[in-house]
């Protein structure tokens, strides 16, 4: 089996271009699965600055929603780059989603890969806790989600500023 990358770190730490330099190891063409939605403009020019990092050697799933079966249909021999648990954790919960049996579900999808997965993912238990019930329900879910992640990932890197901490 082709390696499991996990990709962890806070907002703005430079987590998608290690997972891009991560990737890029191995042979093109790579599957770039993407869980955002631009819901505003913000969230569109971020999505943009993704998208012109990438050329052709890209084939990009957008999967906001549907991931585990997003990654079924792509082809698992080739290198795919999920870019990010935690934003689709935001869509399902605000979609009222069974959140625990899709993360168990996600978690056994991407063993089931023989093509290298890097997966990438937001670390937001470090901070305050926040004041409201689906903000702590959220942070929750991407604490458990990450943990059940890290413990089957051959390989973890905690990305701070922009430099990678190789955590197993």
């Amino acid at each position: 089996m082709a390696p499991l990358i996990f990709v962890i770190g806070g907002a703005r730490s430079g987590k998608s271009r290690h997972a891009e330099r991560l990737i890029a190891e191995h042979n093109p063409p790579w599957i770039y699965l993407a869980t955002a939605e631009a819901l505003d403009d913000e969230m569109g020019e971020r999505i943009a600055r993704h998208r012109a990092r990438r050329d052709e050697r890209w084939q990009v799933i957008e999967a906001p929603h549907a991931l585990a079966d997003a990654i079924r249909q792509a082809p698992g021999d080739r290198p795919l780059l999920l870019d990010c648990l935690t934003l689709w954790l935001s869509n399902r919960l605000l979609a009222a989603a069974d959140l625990e049996q899709e993360i168990a579900t996600l978690c056994d999808v991407l063993e089931t890969r023989s093509g290298a997965t890097i997966v990438v993912s937001n670390e937001v238990g470090s901070g305050i806790v926040p004041e409201n019930a689906l903000a702590r329900r959220f942070r929750d879910l991407a604490g458990i989600a990450n943990q059940l992640l890290a413990a089957r990932a051959d390989r973890v890197d905690l990305i701070a500023a922009g430099l990678p901490l190789r955590l197993k």
